[in-house]
């Protein structure tokens, strides 16, 4: 994924979070974009893939 595609991609998150918020009603819609881009923020991280320790796990192939 591209730094572009990611820039893209906290965009949406930021958008979605967005509309939740002005939906609800009950935040101050100056707040909105930085409270989206925070939670965008957010969600970008936890696309991020976490280390494991140890040895992964190997799932046994099914024989038909």
């Amino acid at each position: 994924m591209t730094e572009e595609d990611k820039g893209m991609l906290r965009d949406i998150f930021a958008g979605l979070a967005m509309n939740g918020w002005i939906i609800n009603g009950d935040y101050p819609k100056d707040e909105i974009p930085s409270m989206a881009y925070a939670m965008a923020d957010e969600m970008m991280e936890a696309r991020e893939p976490k280390s494991t320790i140890g040895l992964p796990a190997i799932k046994r192939k099914r024989t038909k």
